[in-house]
């Protein structure tokens, strides 16, 4: 009695194990069939071709882009959580005299993400996700599109207002730095 007991027990187990393990699902997985706790696997490498650093000039600015690939980030969105691998930018902009006027690589400012959240592979498009920096000044959507192996085409849409101004001090640099445009090309370092 105790062994048929103690397989069914392990059997139990087993099968628990397997229905609780988070399910593993393509990267363009429509936001509305990700299950709790699913996991967006890059499978086909359509992250990889945008690593690497980009730069452009815009307006006499220089834009370095850092861009990076995070495996296993979690998404939560609060009534939906979910884990996906995504493209994490970084960035630095020098006016044209050379002086840093925004630096998210070197400096540690909480709160600052740049992450892809929906890659749309027929149009080699990525999208990201920007929350904006001081008091969330700029934050909104931006998209990369590959034209080649060494260039990206950027368009930034900003949402231009103060998430919590009750959280901004006064005197707070509330400029917007990254380049407010469509068809700016980047070209890989």
């Amino acid at each position: 009695m105790k062994i048929i007991s103690l397989k069914i027990t392990t059997i139990l187990s087993l099968l628990f194990i397997i229905l609780c393990k988070a399910q593993t699902l393509p990267l363009n997985t429509a936001l509305y069939n990700i299950p709790q706790n699913a996991y967006l696997k890059e499978t086909n490498n359509e992250l990889i071709p945008y690593i690497g650093t980009y730069k452009a000039t815009f307006q006499g600015n220089e834009i370095i882009l850092y861009i990076t690939k995070e495996e296993n980030k979690l998404m939560d969105y609060g009534d939906q959580k979910f884990y996906s691998d995504v493209l994490i930018i970084k960035y630095i902009v020098r006016n044209s005299n050379g002086v840093i006027l925004q630096d998210t690589k070197n400096s540690n400012i909480a709160k600052i993400e740049l992450y892809s959240n929906h890659i749309y592979p027929n149009k080699n498009i990525i999208a990201f996700y920007y929350s904006g920096t001081n008091c969330g000044v700029g934050w909104g959507d931006i998209y990369l599109k590959k034209i080649n192996s060494t260039q990206i085409s950027w368009q930034y849409r900003p949402d231009d207002i103060i998430l919590d101004d009750s959280k901004c001090p006064p005197g707070t640099d509330i400029n917007i730095y990254l380049p407010e445009t469509k068809d700016l090309i980047f070209t890989k370092q």
